[in-house]
């Protein structure tokens, strides 16, 4: 086979030079490495900066929630307040109409408006004519269940 430019070498006669590879290596890392000594310290202090913006954001953000709250607190305050003062406006103009007096009726009638406002795990204790409460009265009925062991002696006796 003939060359126009003269004789090619052939791929059995080639041997690479594995120096200039190797110094070509140690060059780009040599390079890289001097690279990241003068870039990484101003890239930390960059990164911290926006770390430090990001945490002054987020807590000027969290002041102005607790301060919206607050505000809220305050108006439902102040709300709370003004329909308590309409309700003692209601309730002097009721006494009034009842000549002054509060009658046992209107007393009960009161109470029996106030139930509308509790949950239904409300225990209720209504008093008896010595004024004290009846507590669980089944207990004494249903065989002596929560006696102390003398209650349950004098049952016994009995």
């Amino acid at each position: 086979m003939s060359y126009p430019y003269g004789k090619q070498e052939s791929s059995e006669d080639y041997e690479p030079n594995y120096a200039a590879y190797i110094l070509v290596g140690v060059i780009v890392l040599v390079f890289f490495s001097v690279l990241l000594m003068f870039t990484l310290p101003p890239y930390n202090v960059w990164r911290s900066e926006l770390a430090g913006r990001a945490e002054l954001v987020r807590a000027e953000q969290n002041r102005k929630i607790k301060v919206s709250e607050a505000e809220a607190n305050l108006e439902a305050e102040k709300l709370n307040a003004q329909a308590e003062i309409e309700r003692a406006k209601g309730a002097a103009q009721a006494i009034e109409i009842e000549q002054g007096k509060l009658t046992e009726t209107y007393i009960r009638y009161l109470w029996v408006r106030q139930q509308n406002d509790l949950n239904d795990k409300t225990i209720i204790y209504i008093p008896t004519e010595g004024g004290l409460p009846i507590l669980e009265s089944t207990r004494h009925i249903s065989g002596g269940m929560g006696k102390s062991n003398t209650e349950k002696k004098r049952c016994a006796k009995e």
